[in-house]
């Protein structure tokens, strides 16, 4: 089984987001290792991108900040290290763009080429990364990226949108791990209100084309209400910029934490 859907082995997961090095790497770290034990199931780590399109201004600020105190590539899977240290079995993911798998070398010497995305995915599977989610790769165009995915076992994640439509039943036929349900168009950034008939039609179309698959929903959500309304139309609840946003304002880890076993209760409250 994909050590992703170990995420769902509740009946409901629960999965945060947090940008690698914002404010800085050894607070990533801590607060990573904060969230699991209050409870979340699966953490998607961003990897800070100069030019995340799909983000609304709270992550854009999260990834400025943390490539502007010097996070990279590299430092992203040193912050993964460090928390697998400590939680060697804690199901984590990366959400970042296809250009930084498309350049990334690891070790290769200058002037050796490499085969795109494979230095990326073997540092991947030697550092334990589970799942990845690309914000700018759309199913029709992610095969030559899954090919290398596959081979190293970390689950390319399909997103589907309320205007996916028809490509929902072709996506849900053959997911990796499981299916990120986005609750509504345009950036990422917490809402106030949410199209929920557009949220149930969507899981009820990836459910009726493969009733096994595991979705969970994200972009907006904020609120313990939301989330507990989220988990009961899916399998679990997606959250980050809301989780950044107390970062930015201050918030101090325990205090992360306490969020996210709110949240994490909410969700629970769900089935």
């Amino acid at each position: 089984m994909s050590k992703t859907l170990h995420a769902f082995k509740d009946g409901k997961a629960f999965i945060p987001f947090i940008t690698a090095g914002d404010p800085d790497a050894d607070t990533t770290v801590r607060d990573i290792l904060a969230m699991a034990d209050a409870g979340a199931d699966l953490i998607e780590v961003g990897i800070p991108f100069s030019d995340p399109t799909a983000e609304g201004p709270v992550i854009q600020e999260a990834d400025a900040i943390a490539l502007k105190g010097g996070m990279t590539i590299n430092g992203a899977f040193e912050v993964v290290e460090r928390v697998r240290e400590v939680k060697p079995d804690l199901p984590l993911a990366f959400m970042t763009y296809v250009n930084t798998l498309f350049k990334y070398r690891g070790d290769a010497p200058a002037g050796v080429a490499t085969e795109p995305y494979v230095p990326f995915f073997e540092r991947c599977a030697k550092d334990g990364i589970d799942a990845i989610i690309l914000a700018d790769v759309p199913f029709e165009e992610q095969d030559e990226v899954l090919a290398v995915s596959d081979k190293y076992g970390v689950d390319l994640i399909s997103m589907v949108s309320p205007t996916s439509e028809d490509r929902i039943r072709e996506i849900a036929k053959n997911p990796r791990g499981f299916i990120y349900v986005v609750s509504s168009m345009g950036v990422t950034g917490v809402r106030s209100e949410f199209q929920f008939d557009h949220i149930e039609n969507m899981v009820r179309i990836i459910r009726e084309t493969n009733p096994g698959v595991k979705c969970a929903v994200g972009f907006g959500i904020s609120t313990p209400d939301q989330a507990r309304k989220m988990a009961s139309l899916s399998d679990g609840a997606i959250v980050g910029s809301a989780i950044l946003r107390k970062i930015h304002a201050g918030a101090t880890t325990e205090e992360i934490a306490d969020y996210v076993r709110s949240m994490k209760q909410a969700v629970m409250e769900s089935m």
